[in-house]
């Protein structure tokens, strides 16, 4: 980092001055940050619709338009990029009364049960057979899909393009990249099951077409932008409020999502002859690539996190590290300099092509070893060492959360 990053000494935010824009203030003691990731963050910043600072996350990398890990907030606008096309991408975690005890020592079958369970992955190019979706949805995303329905059919009938093939078929199901479902124990020994997934393909479209829409206005009614990914939809426009209406819909899709994945997978639980249990002991289900209605310092604002999740005071989340390493369960110390943010993971250290080529089928069952997980080429790219440290991650956002709950996977489905 250059010169002009201040180090106000003891530990908080790094602060980066950027010329003709707000501060950066950046969680990032003790972790990488790439310069790139250094300038998108200042032409994020020199945005006029910006409200007092950018706040960077420690999990903080590249993306597009916006970095992942990126919180910033506006009185009158959204960047329809800097929340991104999954839109409501989160997670969810359930403790059971489950001990690690209690599992068998080949977990093979649980993950291969699990697997059945919960279409996940893509195939046939999303058409009608891929397998990571339903071919007949069961009853309950049918359920699910009669509440979410009417309110989609409002949007498409304002913005036809925003139409996917029976978003339905994938309500319920995981998805690909880094989307997982994961059997952890915790510091006590309980086990609990996390997963991470979002709002699919027709999050993917709405996200994809209000990008386009909020481009359009470049040369128009938008100046000259470090980034056309950053052209925005400026608050009382139909396109905001058609944009807020959609993304709001998309994040309810990602929430039901995981709620339905979170059942099957407990369900599927209850025949592999493991102990009767219960599953209510605590729930968390949070986003992380979202818009929000927000009020910060007496300021009523529209709040965007990229790969961050909220931590109000007192507020649980979830922050995973990688396919080998711990995730917490954290509650939220609601400090006001990050809008009351956290990391939403590790955050990648390599791009997924660079992890590729860097690392072997060796390399990844040694970083997996002791984790019923898929140990070949496809998912090399989402191996533990592609990612950053996730405890210098937590460390350096100490003054962000508390941890409440550390867990170390023992299963891993991934998509």
């Amino acid at each position: 980092m250059d010169v002009n990053v201040i180090d106000p000494g003891g530990s908080g935010p790094l602060i980066r001055k950027v010329d003709g824009g707000v501060e950066i203030r950046a969680w990032v003691r003790g972790v990488p940050i790439e310069e790139d990731a250094f300038r998108q963050l200042a032409n994020l910043a020199r945005l006029p619709i910006v409200h007092r600072h950018v706040a960077a996350m420690p999990d903080v990398h590249v993306g597009i338009g916006a970095t992942v890990g990126t919180v910033f907030a506006s009185e009158s606008a959204v960047v329809p990029a800097a929340v991104g096309v999954d839109i409501g991408c989160g997670m969810m975690a359930v403790r059971t009364s489950l001990e690690a005890s209690d599992l068998p020592d080949d977990l093979r079958a649980i993950r291969h049960s699990i697997e059945r369970s919960v279409p996940h992955g893509r195939t046939d190019d999303g058409g009608a057979r891929d397998r990571g979706a339903w071919r007949e949805p069961p009853a309950p995303a049918l359920t699910a899909w009669g509440s979410l329905a009417p309110r989609l059919k409002t949007i498409v009938e304002k913005h036809p393009r925003t139409r996917t093939h029976a978003p339905e078929r994938q309500l319920g199901t995981l998805g690909t990249g880094n989307h997982f479902i994961e059997l952890c124990r915790d510091e006590a020994g309980q086990v609990w099951v996390l997963l991470h997934s979002g709002s699919r393909g027709i999050g993917n479209r709405i996200g994809t077409y209000f990008i386009e829409r909020a481009r359009e206005r470049l040369g128009k009614e938008l100046g000259p932008l470090p980034d056309k990914d950053l052209a925005w939809l400026d608050a009382g426009s139909p396109d905001f409020r058609d944009y807020v209406e959609a993304v709001e819909w998309a994040q309810e899709y990602a929430r039901i999502n995981r709620e339905l994945m979170m059942a099957a997978v407990l369900r599927t639980l209850r025949f592999c002859q493991l102990p009767e249990f219960r599953a209510d002991l605590m729930a968390v289900n949070c986003h992380h690539n979202y818009v929000a209605r927000e009020r910060h310092r007496g300021v009523d604002l529209l709040v965007t996190r990229k790969g961050a999740v909220r931590a109000g005071a007192g507020e649980l989340g979830i922050i995973p590290g990688s396919m080998g390493a711990k995730s917490f369960i954290v509650r939220g110390r609601g400090n006001p300099e990050s809008f009351e943010s956290c990391s939403h993971g590790a955050g990648r250290r390599l791009s997924r092509t660079a992890a590729k080529k860097q690392f072997t089928l060796a390399d990844h069952a040694a970083a997996t070893q002791g984790i019923e997980c898929r140990k070949d080429a496809a998912v090399i790219d989402e191996t533990p060492m592609a990612y950053k440290d996730i405890d210098a991650v937590m460390a350096a956002q100490d003054d962000l959360v508390e941890i409440v709950h550390t867990l170390k996977q023992v299963v891993c489905v991934k998509g």
